[in-house]
Order: C-alpha cells, then structure tokens, then sequence
C-alpha cells in the first residue's frame, strides 16, 4: 500500500472522528440546554397555560411569577442565609487548605505523609453516612440550629479536596523561593503569605470556585441540621417551597430559575479561571 493511500485512510479517520465528536459534542450541548431553556421560559407563563400546553412558548411574558415566588417563600431570606454559609465556609476552607498544602508540600515532617493520607481518606467520606452521628454531636455540643453549625460540616467536608489540589500545585513550586526568603530572614508564616500565596492565586481561584459552587448548592446538611426557617439555605427553601406550591408550577418554575441563575451567571464569569487553575495544577504535577 503506497504512502498516499495510507494517508487518505488516515484523513478519513480523522474526519469521521472529528464529525463523531462534533456530533455527540451538539448532542450532549442539547441535552443539557433544552431542559434549562424549557425552565426559563416556562416560569414566564402561568399555571393554566403550562397545564394547557407544557412545551408552548409563553404568548406573554408573566413576570409575576418572579415577584410572587420572591415573596410567598421568602426567597430572600433563604438568599442571605446561602450568600452567608457559602462566603464564610468557601473564605475559611480555601485559606485551611492553602495552609495545609502548604506545610504537606514543603515540610519534611515524617508525620505528614500519614496526616495527608488521614485528609485525603476524606473524600471516601458520604455526608449521608455520617449525618446521624454528626446531628448528635452537634446537639450534644448544643451548636445545632445554629449557622456555626452548618458552616463547619461545610469546611470539614470541603477540606479534603482542596487539600488535595493545594498540595499538589505548591509542590511545583520550586524551593529556591523559600530558600531566598528565610536567607532574607522571613518567618514561615510571612514566606506563605508573602511568596506562597501569590504565587498560587490559580490555584485559590480554581479553589474558591470549585468551593463555592459545592457550598451554595448543598442540601442536606442544611436540611438536616436546622429546622428554623430563619436559618435555611435557598435549595432547602425552593425544595419546601415547591411542597408547598405544587398546584402552582408557574411560581414552582420562577422559584427553581431564582435558585438557579445566580449559579450560571457565576460560572460564566469564572469559569477560564477554573480551566486555567486545573491546567496549572496539572502541569506541575
């Protein structure tokens, strides 16, 4: 077989790679936005019509639903209580893990391959196996119906992935900057927050990203562990919400877009620095 002939059979499997890739790539995408696009658009008409026709376009726009499903369940208040549990546990987990990595990357301590192991362990951890246990000790610690109660299963449950990409991004960095800086007479503590730190900022960004995303769409601790409504998170509230609205879909759909866009809106601000803190992470290891 001459060279030509196997390159024209080489061609033709990549193209017909390539159109396979495309094809599935449009499939996925369509998969993934239609139910998004059929959400918005339907919480934009109201319960008659969609019971009429669910899958019809809206012949008017019913932006009443929004205003009404703001108030009837105090969608407000359920906002506040997420931007408080997310910003809290997402600000101290990332700040815990980048000191952790820290100390496992550059420390020869011969206990802190164990202890990394011990963090590490964490991701084999199911918050549903552990919420009885976990409802006791906090009532027991009398932290339970308390928003320090639902912060700290957020951090506790958050650390051990972000441990985990922390150490691996500080261990590329080379030694010579540490060495530098303690020669210049800088302590651990100024090296990490003077050197270390700005040095990862992909790596807290990618971090903090990943954290709050997990943080603001988290259930069932919040469900589990209060029971005052003052104190619950938005996924909780649309989900009693929707209980409580069910004869109402109109509202029900207002409700799930309110819980929903703040979510997109912050991915499609952030998400190259998502990319580019896992692809920074990757290189260096």
């Amino acid at each position: 077989m001459s060279d030509l002939t196997v390159g024209a059979a080489r061609n033709r499997d990549v193209i017909a790679w390539k159109l396979f890739a495309t094809v599935f790539m449009v499939f996925f995408t369509f998969l993934t936005l239609a139910p998004l696009i059929w959400l918005f658009y339907s919480s934009l008409k109201p319960h008659p019509e969609i019971v009429r026709n669910v899958f019809a376009l809206p012949k008017e726009f019913h932006i009443r639903n929004f205003t009404r499903a703001w108030e009837i369940g105090s969608l407000g208040l359920y906002t506040i209580n997420s931007v408080i549990y997310t910003a809290t546990a997402t600000l101290i987990t990332v700040f815990l893990a980048l000191g952790a990595g820290y100390g496992f990357a550059k420390f020869g301590f011969r206990i802190s391959h164990y202890l990394y192991t011990f963090f590490i362990l964490g991701l084999l951890v199911t918050a549903h196996s552990v919420l009885v246990p976990l409802f006791i000790l906090e009532t027991r610690l009398g932290i339970d119906d308390t928003r320090l109660g639902v912060i700290l299963p957020y951090v506790a449950f958050g650390l051990p992935f972000l441990i985990y990409l922390s150490t691996t991004y500080i261990r590329g960095i080379p030694d010579s900057l540490e060495e530098v800086a303690r020669i210049d007479g800088a302590s651990y503590l100024k090296i990490f927050w003077h050197v270390i730190r700005p040095i990862s900022a992909p790596a807290v960004a990618t971090m903090t990203i990943f954290s709050f995303v997990n943080n603001w769409n988290e259930f069932v601790f919040v469900f589990v562990l209060t029971s005052k409504q003052e104190l619950r998170s938005l996924p909780v509230g649309v989900n009693a919400f929707a209980g409580g609205m069910s004869r109402d879909y109109g509202l029900l759909f207002a409700a799930l877009v309110i819980a929903t866009v703040p979510m997109i809106l912050f991915y499609m601000f952030f998400h190259e620095q998502l990319k580019k803190g896992f692809a920074a992470g990757a290189i260096k290891e």
